[in-house]
């Protein structure tokens, strides 16, 4: 594990190094790369934007954001978020992490994956979103420097045909599940990746119900 890139540090606690124990067996190495660098964008960007967050619990949200999607939870009928949120806060509870703060990483995993909500959470849920948003779309680029961003890219690099090999990574953990792809971005993982998928329209559940008018 690289110690720094591009000044941040990467926690190197025993906490840090038992969540990477636990996780990293779990997980495909696209996912834990990925891991990695949410944690580094994030970091990133909340020095640009000049807020506090605690630095130690980014990096367990980062390590654990996909975590639900490991075979260990096949068979759950629950998002993979709700699951990766859980096991972080297990793990966490074990390490005499307050309630505030459990509640903090709990809402940051969850909500990784639900977009336009910046200005209205907390540092550690508003930054490890747009790390994610980094890594996978592009977006904050205005908020690093170039030299950072390819200081990131050089200690965890980006696989060959990344971008299809993380959406498959995520399929793979949602394919038993797809009710609850419903209403988040996930259909749309499943609409590429699974021919036997159907999307649930919000439009035809409203039309299609019981009310008369």
């Amino acid at each position: 594990m690289t110690a720094r890139v591009a000044g941040v540090e990467i926690p190197d606690s025993e906490m840090a190094r038992r969540a990477l124990a636990l996780v990293g067996p779990e997980m495909p190495d696209v996912l834990l790369g990925h891991a990695f660098r949410v944690f580094l964008f994030a970091s990133l960007i909340g020095k640009s934007r000049k807020v506090e967050y605690p630095k130690e619990l980014l990096f367990v949200a980062a390590t654990f954001h996909h975590h639900g999607l490991a075979p260990r939870f096949e068979g759950s009928n629950r998002r993979f978020e709700l699951d990766s949120a859980d096991a972080a806060c297990e793990f966490l509870t074990s390490h005499g992490t307050s309630e505030s703060e459990l509640s903090d990483v709990w809402y940051a995993i969850v909500l990784h994956s639900t977009f336009g909500l910046d200005g209205i959470d907390s540092p550690l849920v508003s930054l490890l979103r747009a790390g994610v948003e980094t890594d996978l779309m592009a977006l904050h680029f205005d908020e690093m420097s170039n030299s950072d961003r390819a200081a990131v890219i050089r200690a965890y690099p980006r696989e060959s045909a990344f971008k299809v090999l993380v959406i498959n990574a995520l399929a793979d953990g949602m394919v038993w599940r797809p009710q609850t792809t419903f209403g988040n971005v996930n259909a749309d993982v499943l609409e590429r990746c699974d021919p036997d998928f159907h999307r649930v329209n919000f439009c035809g559940l409203i039309l299609g119900s019981q009310w008369e008018d």
